[in-house]
Parts: C-alpha cells; structure tokens; sequence
C-alpha cells in the first residue's frame, strides 16, 4: 500500500541562510552542511524521540510570538543546557517550560525571530504514541 514513512525534512524560507545555518550549527552542533541543511538520520534519534506531523488552526497563538506560520521542533539530550547555549548565541529564551509524559519542552526565538521547541523525550514514551499499524 501506498502510504507516507515518515518525516522527511523541513524546508524555509530565510534572509540569509548561511548566517542562520552558521548560528544552529555553532549554538546547536546542527550538522549543517552549506548549500543543503543538516540530515538527522533516525538511528541518531534517542529511544523516546520520534516524528510528528501537526497542523495548527490558522488562529493559534501557539506560535506566539514569532511572527512565522511554523515552528521548528529540534529534539535534544539536554533541555536545559541547550537552552543556556543558545542564549549564549543571543536567542531570546522564553520563559515557559513544560515537563510532562511525553517529555521537557522548551522555546526560544532564533536570529531569524522563528519560534523553536526544543523537545527533551521522556525516558519511556507514553503507549498512546505509537503510530497507527506499528
């Protein structure tokens, strides 16, 4: 049967994609490798992380207070420690954080004002996150 695997990237528009490349890579050892973006393969992800696909309602304000009709979600080892990296790099922490079944979230807006989610996986992942068919 035809059907879609998985994530397979996320492609966007910015000012200077160099610069901003730069930035993820030095604040967030994003792989980046200039002119394509970074490639995170899935045996790199952590046993609780996976995929999600998310539409919004056109009136969330959940992407507040970037400007932007998306929001990256970066997973990562440590919430807090990426966090305090990317202040260092000048990004603009917002102070909420969310600690719950399906892990530790954390925001902050990047050089480019978009709106980040850096999600931390539980240890065990909740039993209603299986996908369908797994």
């Amino acid at each position: 049967m035809a059907r879609v695997l998985g994530l397979g990237g996320v492609f966007f528009k910015v000012a200077d994609p160099e610069a901003l490349g730069a930035w993820y890579r030095r604040w967030l050892d994003v792989p980046v490798q200039v002119p394509y973006g970074a490639s995170f393969l899935p045996m790199g992800m952590p046993p609780g992380g996976y995929q999600i696909w998310s539409p919004f309602a056109a009136d969330t304000d959940y992407f507040a207070p970037s400007g932007s009709d998306f929001m990256f979600n970066l997973v990562v080892d440590d919430l807090e420690g990426c966090l305090a990296r990317v202040a260092e790099g000048g990004a603009e922490i917002l102070p909420d954080r969310q600690d719950g079944d399906y892990g530790r979230f954390g925001w902050f807006l990047d050089p480019a004002g978009h709106k980040v989610e850096l999600w931390q996986p539980p240890a065990v992942l909740p039993s209603d996150v299986a996908p369908e068919g797994s």
